[in-house]
């Protein structure tokens, strides 16, 4: 058996699918609010999909939360209700100034 011959594997086969990232802000200076909300779905060490959210005061570490799931596709289920449920509380992408 030769070192240089290609050898098929399926390492794809428990990766995720897609990457899902999102990082959105509500800021009201009439309230002195400026936060953010992050989140991402990846992948643990045992290749379960686990959805990472980070939230806090912009600028600030915040706080950290995981959320682990059998399948991806209960992860996506929960990061799109919680885009749903951020967005009606004001949160929007960042604005750029150019």
């Amino acid at each position: 058996m030769s070192l240089d011959a290609p050898i098929a594997c399926d390492d794809d086969a428990g990766m995720i699918a897609q990457p899902y990232q999102l990082y959105i802000e509500r800021s009201d200076p009439a309230k002195n609010m400026a936060r953010y909300y992050a989140m991402q779905i990846g992948q643990t060490l045992f290749g379960e999909a686990c959805l990472t959210r980070r939230w806090g005061r912009i600028g600030k570490h915040g706080q950290e939360k995981q959320h682990v799931f059998e399948r991806e596709e209960e992860a996506v289920q929960r990061f799109l209700e919680l885009v749903k449920q951020k967005r009606s509380r004001g949160y929007r992408p960042p604005t750029t100034l150019a």
